[in-house]
């Protein structure tokens, strides 16, 4: 097995390594899907390898429209740019499975020159009748070997027929297999535990098990990182790869996502629940719900990786740190909390100008306009307060609107009566007119001066300024963000709440 070098090797003496990450499009792309091509993807951009995205699309009875692009899109927003793929071509393509049929119909008739494999012919009602009557006796449902002696010349004599037939990997019946897992160690299995799986359907397109063992040598893999369930398949695999007399890759199995409590796995309905709570699994709804992909890539590579879980990561940061021998089989558990944290981080460290573009869509989405002087003022006031980026919305929204409506109960001030609350915002109004211009520098020191007077609270005083500035009782810095909106706009919302409160 392939040793990779630890972290602190210069890149430039790593061996550069071929990596892939390959999805079925079966489904949306979710959070375990990101975290199997961004292990991969660090692997081989740390060592100046390549890094493939191949479509294991041979399932059709799953296959769900739209599901590659959605994957394509997903990778492609987190910023894991695959080096071959189907969108792209590549030396060893094509990169769909069901555009190579003829591949692996090859390597599975090879397999039964050879001795391994063998077709069958037998039909799914029989197959499905010997399972009941094994299930019926307390056995392990399985292949019972009906076909896997038949004479070979027979066999090709049916097969030219056109009779049905699969292709099943003959299993050795005695003896054992290592696997080597670079989580876990050696792994061994009796053979005599193994079934005779099937390698090539009666569709003639291959399952799993024959078709990425075939992928992965004539693509050159050296390193395969994937999920956890497929452990349970590494003795089938070993057999086929050394059937064949290949050079097997690295494997490395990752550790499984656990829900929130750490008990079991996400279900369907415990995402559902996550979503009305502003959190998702899918890659796409996290970009909906304003997650950057470096909160999420952070957030993400640290789940299953033995560094600190509070490190803050750029990718190229995390490019830079990555050791495979660092991954662990511990599982994790999904802690929105921590994307919270990161994703907040994140934002707080981009730069002004990155910032107003990413948040600039929202507005526009609320078919507000934007002009870009105000909202670089605009950005260092709520940098802050951001979560997530359409957090935008609620704090900084009302920069943008011509004018504001604020309720009158908000207009009136804490332990105040409407007409104490008319003439506070009447006075305000008069220092404010009376300024050259409403700076914080010019503005904050008479209105606290009218605090003082008045023997009240700023909270008091500042709260009814800040619902007729702003139309809301949660805002960035009143003083500053009065600057923003100009004194012109501030004396119009201010005379405005004054005649609210005269009516109430």
């Amino acid at each position: 097995m392939e040793s990779t070098p630890s972290s602190s090797t210069p890149a430039r003496d790593l061996k550069p390594v071929r990596t892939r990450f390959a999805p079925s499009p079966t489904g949306r792309m979710h959070l375990g899907s990101a975290r199997s091509a961004l292990y991969p993807f660090l692997l081989a951009r740390r060592t100046g390898g390549t890094f493939i995205l191949r479509i294991e699309d041979t399932d059709q009875k799953r296959f769900v429209p739209g599901a590659e692009q959605e994957l394509i899109d997903g990778l492609r927003w987190l910023g894991i740019h695959h080096d071959e793929g189907p969108d792209i071509g590549g030396p060893c393509g094509p990169y769909r499975q069901t555009e190579r049929r003829a591949i692996y119909h090859e390597h599975a008739w090879k397999l039964v020159d050879l001795g391994h494999a063998f077709p069958c012919f037998c039909s799914p009602e029989r197959l499905d009748k010997v399972r009941q009557e094994q299930m019926k006796n307390k056995q392990n449902p399985r292949y019972d070997g009906a076909c896997r002696s038949l004479d070979p010349g027979e066999s090709r004599r049916r097969v030219k027929a056109g009779e049905k037939y699969v292709i099943r990997f003959k299993m050795p019946k005695e003896g054992t297999v290592a696997a080597a897992d670079l989580l876990r160690g050696s792994i061994t299995t009796d053979n005599a535990a193994l079934d005779d799986s099937v390698l090539l359907k009666s569709d003639g397109l291959p399952t799993y098990h024959l078709a990425a063992m075939v992928d992965d040598h004539l693509m050159g893999i050296t390193h395969v990182i994937r999920g956890s369930e497929w452990l349970p398949s590494m003795p089938l695999h070993m057999h086929i790869i050394r059937a064949f007399g290949w050079d097997e890759p690295v494997f490395a199995h990752l550790s499984v996502f656990l829900k929130p409590s750490g008990k079991g796995k996400m279900s369907k309905r415990e995402a559902a629940e996550a979503l009305k709570d502003g959190h998702s699994i899918f890659v796409t709804d996290m970009k909906g719900l304003g997650y950057t992909p470096e909160g999420v890539l952070n957030w993400i590579v640290l789940m299953g990786w033995g560094v600190s879980e509070d490190d803050f990561l750029t990718l190229d940061e995390m490019t830079a740190r990555f050791d495979i021998h660092n991954l662990t089989p511990s599982p994790a558990a999904i802690n929105f909390a921590k994307l919270d944290h990161f994703n907040a981080t994140h934002i707080r460290s981009f730069r002004t100008e990155d910032l107003a573009a990413r948040i600039k869509p929202y507005f526009l989405q609320e078919n507000l306009e934007v002009d870009n002087d105000t909202l670089l003022k605009v950005v260092p006031l709520i940098r802050e307060r951001l979560v997530t980026l359409d957090d935008c919305l609620p704090f900084a929204a009302w920069f943008f609107r011509e004018t504001v409506t604020p309720k009158p109960e908000d207009l009136v001030g804490k332990n105040l009566t409407a007409a104490q609350s008319a003439d506070i915002a009447r006075q305000s109004l008069e220092i404010l007119a009376g300024l050259p211009e409403i700076t914080p520098a010019a503005a904050e020191p008479p209105l606290r001066a009218l605090v003082e007077r008045l023997g009240l609270i700023p909270n008091q005083v500042f709260g009814i300024l800040r619902a007729a500035v702003t139309g809301q009782t949660v805002s960035p810095p009143l003083f500053e963000s009065m600057e923003i909106v100009g004194k012109e706009k501030i004396l119009e919302r201010v005379r405005r709440a004054v005649e609210i409160l005269e009516k109430m």
